[in-house]
């Protein structure tokens, strides 16, 4: 994973955006994170955890202070971090969850929302940037899939922050395994160890199934035994559950059961034939007397049948009159059916002719070829062609008719809507009108808060003027009592300086005297004097009784000195208080307190009335605004509004011309009805009656020649089929099913008769009169069905003794099989078994170590092994790091345990033993370690990108000197390593730098040089 480029905006304390580009330091390839403390070092990590997780390291369970506390409502807070895995590019921009202000007045909380945490991850396709997710949760996921750590790993591996990377170190086996198995993608082996487990459940599953079943078998089989008392002195096996016991029990029980077999199949056999022979015999005896009763019956029947002939012979006669009469029945139905159809035409011509006559027609002549009728027929032709024209003339005045009411509403709606348009165009033109007097009464306002709102700035630095000159008045009131305690100070150290210079003088001259008085006993007349070297003595000075000594004079002296330097003293903080009395006195314009308050007064209250007319200008400047848009919004109106009424004009003038043409047309064809579709409905109903009287005479005339042929056709029938009359004809008819049924009792008379004659000539041959009794027949089928039974019984004993020799038989097949499975499941699962507790790190596995912590482990030693390649220099050959495969205790996860080796003491120590700077050391070498491990691995996470925060603090310049040269060495292959510190030794060795200052306003920002990066 390699970092390209991050972008900080709003977040810790960088309010503006600050932006790093990681590439820029590729070809030194160590960078150093410098900056006072509190400057914000650590946030450039925290960003960058913050984007790839939406968490940073150093706020585990605290308040997550993201948003930067330098950032206005309204200025954004946002993270954007550009990186690479394997060959593809990514950008992820997110954002924590803030308040900013409502866009809207009247918020939830003063005037602020919150602006919700969002999150956006794109991938660079070409020379575009593809979106890929856009919420958190979803860009957390796929962030997820795509790094192959969470945040606790990340920083354990890539950054590593503040107390963060010493927690491999210290952790844990649980900890650290669960850290590996995401590195090193080994949660298949658990998964290996969960699959061999689930095979030791199911063999001994199958194992104790097969046992259960082996024993269910023996039990059903001795209870079959028990049942049907095939034991010997009762089931041993079952009773002592001694399997070889039941085994033997089984074998002398089915040889039992095979017995008792063969002894009902005997009896099964003797008892079959005797039911065979009383069957036999009863069946003989039975048929000899059916036949004699059905002889009886045949003789009963013939004598029946006989008395039936004359009828049938009267139903054959019957039956040949129909069918000759069959063949006219068609020719008499179309006589039948001419002479309905005529009669039904003939009312409907009556009724015609009286529907036509009761309205007002004339009445018509009766009878075919009248020539009236013929003349009728000729005026109702006309007459229906009259009223079809008339009919075809109103239809359109009827439709102008219906459409009239429409018209008349739509005239009057128009009517209505053009005086609305009249009443709204007289009030936008009033409205116009009374614009400019308005416009120009906010125009002169407007003028007037302009000038007064003018004034508002000079006003401002007026005031602001006063109240600096103001509180330097009342700073010169203060200070000019400190001046005059200064003052009064200086004359009393210069007055105590003066006396303790009066005082050495005093002392020097009285000293001078004693001098001289001893110098003037020594003298001698006519000598030199060893002061002047007069030989002359006039005055020679007294001898002193008090002498000064010299520790009398230095005591003076010192005392003047104190004296001189308190004077001096007083003397400047005097100088000093009269300075800032000055000062202060001409900021205040050497005016008094009271004159500046009063003057601040007077500017202040001008200035909030220029304030006020400034927000009153800003209120005028917008009704102006508004004033304007309202005119020209009107004046659209009205244009539209004008434009309606012209066009609403025309529209109704147009309506009232066609509404006029319409009304003369429906007079006209109204004619004395009260409507057009009255007058249309009556002369309709009126060519309605003539077309039905003319075609129900016609219809009549037709049905009377049709019914004159038909009776022509049925008389020539008659005659031929050599009737007297139609009337003998229709009598002699019969339906087809009457037809059928007298033929079918016809001919089932006769296949009666032949079939009864014929029967009882077979029975008269073969039977005498000595027949078979009741009685007899009830003894033979009593002995029939004794020996049915005893044979039933004799079938059902062979039955159940060979169903109980098959049952268990098969049992005990079932019990051998059964026990032969279990012998062989017990051996695969004993293996299984004990692969799969051996897997799990349960017994017989000494170490406690499951296969997932047996291969991590393996990794753990060559992580150890890459991290003592730099933890051995940088202790100067004192520590060593050793994987410990020891038992943990309490059931914790074996096997993943890391100890320390002091070489001076040759003994192992705890990690936790090591003082601060040794668990850096140890932990920066084991983390570099973990990190070159992944690396190596194909398919492993490359970790192109390093960053170290802190902790360098600890390590004596020697340590640091080797912790330098490590960092240094981890440059190879193209890596990237940011090192976060503020040690001066580590500023002088890395010159490649990021620069975290803080501004003087307070918010920090980043300085990347590219003149010291080249």
């Amino acid at each position: 994973m390699r970092l390209h480029t991050l972008e900080l905006t709003g977040f810790g304390p960088f309010r503006e955006t600050q932006r790093i580009d990681f590439d820029a330091f590729a070809g030194d390839g160590l960078f150093l994170i410098s900056g006072r403390t509190g400057t914000g070092k650590s946030s450039i990590l925290d960003g960058v955890s913050f984007a790839l997780y939406g968490t940073v390291p150093r706020y585990d369970g605290a308040e997550k202070r993201l948003r930067s506390d330098h950032s206005a409502p309204a200025d954004p807070t946002e993270v954007r971090l550009e990186f690479t895995i394997g060959d593809t590019r990514w950008r992820v921009t997110r954002a924590p969850e803030y308040d900013r202000p409502a866009k809207r007045a009247g918020g939830k909380r003063g005037g602020l929302t919150t602006e919700p945490a969002r999150a956006v991850l794109e991938e660079r396709v070409g020379e575009q940037w593809i979106g890929r997710a856009a919420k958190p949760r979803t860009v957390g996921e796929t962030l997820g899939e795509i790094l192959g750590l969470n945040a606790q790993q990340f920083q354990q591996v890539i950054l590593l922050a503040q107390n963060k990377f010493s927690r491999f170190l210290l952790a844990s086996g649980d900890e650290r395994q669960t850290l590996l198995r995401t590195l090193f993608g080994t949660r298949r082996f658990e998964q290996y160890r969960d699959a061999l487990d689930e095979r030791r459940k199911d063999a001994q599953r199958r194992l104790d199934t097969a046992g259960e079943h082996a024993r269910t078998l023996t039990e059903l089989a001795l209870r079959l035994v028990a049942e049907h008392d095939l034991g010997g002195g009762g089931a041993a096996g079952e009773a002592t559950g001694d399997a070889g016991a039941a085994a033997d029990d089984l074998l002398a029980a089915q040889a039992r059961a095979d017995y008792r077999v063969e002894q009902a199949a005997t009896a099964r056999e003797q008892a079959d034939a005797a039911a065979s022979e009383a069957s036999r015999h009863l069946v003989e005896r039975t048929e000899r007397a059916q036949r004699a009763r059905e002889r009886a019956a045949l003789r009963t029947r013939l004598a029946a049948l006989e008395e039936r002939e004359p009828a049938i012979s009267a139903d054959r006669d019957r039956l040949a009159a129909a069918r000759v009469a069959e063949t006219l029945r068609a020719t008499l139905d179309v006589v039948d059916r001419a002479s309905a159809a005529h009669e039904a035409a003939a009312q409907l011509a009556d009724r015609a002719e009286q529907e036509w006559v009761a309205h007002g027609g004339d009445a018509l002549a009766d009878g075919p070829g009248d020539r009236a009728g013929e003349s009728q027929a000729v005026d109702l032709g006309e007459r229906i062609d009259a009223l079809t024209a008339d009919i075809a003339r109103w239809d359109a005045a009827a439709a102008l008719e219906r459409e009239q009411s429409e018209r008349e509403a739509r005239l009057e709606a128009q009517a209505t809507e053009i005086a609305a348009l009249d009443a709204e165009i007289a009030e936008l033109d009033a409205r116009l009108a009374a614009a400019p007097d308005e416009r120009a009464a906010l125009e002169n306002a407007t003028a007037a808060a302009r000038a007064g709102a003018a004034r508002r700035d000079d006003l401002g630095a007026r005031r602001a003027e006063l109240e600096a000159r103001l509180a330097a008045a009342r700073e010169a009131a203060r200070l000019s009592e400190r001046s005059v305690a200064a003052e009064r100070e200086y004359l009393e150290a210069s007055t105590a300086a003066g006396d303790a210079a009066t005082a050495v003088t005093a002392l020097l001259a009285r000293r001078l005297a004693g001098h001289a008085g001893e110098l003037s006993a020594a003298l001698v007349d006519g000598e030199p004097c060893a002061v002047c070297g007069s030989t002359s003595h006039p005055a020679p000075a007294p001898s002193s009784d008090d002498p000064v000594t010299d520790d009398a004079l230095a005591d003076a002296e010192a005392a003047r000195e104190g004296a001189q330097r308190g004077a001096a003293d007083a003397a400047e903080a005097a100088r000093v208080a009269r300075e800032a009395l000055a000062a202060a006195r001409a900021r205040a314009g050497d005016q008094s307190e009271l004159e500046l308050v009063a003057a601040l007064a007077d500017v202040t209250a001008q200035a909030d009335a220029a304030d006020a007319a400034a927000d009153e200008l800003t209120a005028l400047t917008e009704r102006l605004t508004a004033l304007d848009r309202r005119i020209d919004a009107a004046r659209t109106v009205r244009d539209d509004l004008g434009a309606r009424r012209a066009a609403l004009g025309e529209e109704h003038a147009a309506t009232r011309s066609a509404s006029t043409g319409a009304a003369r047309t429906i007079a006209e064809a109204r004619g004395d009805f009260p409507t057009v579709a009255a007058r249309i409905a009556a002369a309709t109903e009126e060519r309605a009656r003539a077309r039905a009287l003319a075609t129900a005479r016609e219809a009549r005339d037709e049905r009377a020649r049709a019914l004159a042929a038909a009776e022509d056709d049925a008389r020539v029938g008659v005659d031929a089929a050599g009737l007297s009359s139609a009337a003998d004809a229709r009598a002699a008819l019969l339906s087809p099913a009457e037809r059928d049924a007298l033929d079918a009792r016809i001919a089932t008379h006769a296949a009666d008769l032949a079939g009864t004659r014929e029967r009882l000539l077979e029975l008269e041959l073969v039977l005498t009169d000595d027949d078979p009794t009741d009685a007899d027949l009830d003894a033979v089928s009593a002995a029939a069905r004794d020996a049915d039974t005893t044979r039933t019984a004799a079938i059902a004993a062979h039955l159940d003794a060979e169903s109980v020799a098959t049952r268990l038989r098969d049992l005990a097949q079932q019990v051998d099989d059964a026990s032969a499975a279990v012998s062989g499941l017990a051996d695969d699962a004993a293996a299984v078994i004990r692969l799969a507790d051996t897997v799990a790190g349960r017994a017989p596995n000494t170490m406690k170590m499951d296969l997932e912590t047996f291969v991590l482990a393996a990794e753990l030693e060559e992580i150890v092994a890459a991290a003592n390649l730099r933890l051995t220099e940088m202790s100067s050959g004192r520590y060593s790091l050793h994987h410990s495969d020891a038992r943990a205790a309490r059931g914790r996860a074996s096997g993943l345990g890391i100890e320390v080796l002091d070489a001076y003491t040759g003994r192992m120590r705890s990690p936790q033993s090591l003082s601060g700077g040794e668990t850096f050391l140890a932990s920066l070498s084991l983390a570099l370690g973990l990190g070159e491990v992944v690396t190596s691995r194909a398919g492993g996470i490359r970790l192109d990108t390093l960053f170290v925060d802190e902790g360098f603090g600890s390590l004596d310049p020697e340590t640091l000197d080797l912790a330098m040269r490590t960092l240094d060495e981890l440059r190879a292959g193209g890596r990237t390593v940011g090192v976060i510190s503020h040690v001066e030794a580590m500023k002088e060795q890395i010159p490649a730098q990021l620069s975290v200052e803080a501004a003087p306003e307070g918010p920090s920002v980043i300085r990347q040089d590219v003149a010291v990066l080249a």
